[in-house]
């Protein structure tokens, strides 16, 4: 195998197609596919340095303003149920039920718009705070962190309405079953990311304190 490797001539066409060696590696994956998992990566790393800004600063604040946590758990729970709904038209679309991923798609489209009305109303209770003032650290991440992931999910939000547009008429369920593949995968990663995000946002100051200086 490692001689078959030395000899290979790369500008050579292979016959049959495909070389058997990229078969089951990342060139036999469908582009969009690929392009997803770059984006993810690239967010990630985005939202990892801004989680270490948040801890940091956070860490050492005598005071932390924030909406009540009520309305951020009916938030996730709402979050919950729209990834569960993708899940289930993925499923569907592997099934080749279209009913079911229209269904699905209908019902995470709805969770999501639910999700990101109960943010703005968060946004909106935090300002009727007296102690109110975006100088504060506090509020200031809490914007930048929450306004961040609603921008991540409004985005996914228009590839939710190109995969919705492809299951009318005439169904491709291969194209369709890529595209709603690509939106479960989406909309599970926002719902990962705002765990972590809801976590650090509730978490206690002084243990908050306490993993920062872990890290150092």
């Amino acid at each position: 195998m490692i001689l078959r490797q030395l000899t290979d001539k790369p500008w050579e066409p292979v016959p049959g197609g495909i070389d058997d060696r990229y078969r089951d590696g990342i060139a036999s994956l469908p582009a969009a596919t690929i392009g997803l998992r770059m984006f993810l990566a690239v967010v990630t790393v985005l939202f990892f340095l801004l989680i270490i800004s948040y801890g940091s600063r956070m860490a050492f604040a005598e005071t932390r303003l924030r909406p009540e946590s009520w309305l951020l758990w009916l938030n996730t729970a709402i979050l919950v149920l729209s990834s569960v709904s993708m899940q289930s038209a993925l499923i569907a679309a592997r099934r080749e039920k279209i009913s079911g991923v229209k269904i699905g798609l209908l019902a995470g489209g709805i969770f999501a718009f639910a999700f990101l009305a109960g943010q703005l109303v968060a946004w909106q209770q935090l300002r009727t705070m007296d102690e109110y003032s975006l100088a504060d650290p506090s509020i200031g991440f809490f914007y930048l962190i929450t306004a961040l992931h609603a921008l991540h999910l409004a985005g996914g939000i228009v590839a939710w309405v190109r995969t919705t547009l492809k299951t009318r008429g005439d169904c491709n369920m291969a194209q369709i079953r890529l595209s709603v593949q690509l939106c479960a995968t989406y909309w599970h990663y926002l719902l990962l990311v705002w765990l972590v995000l809801f976590g650090l946002l509730f978490s206690d100051g002084e243990k908050l304190s306490w993993g920062f200086h872990t890290l150092h």
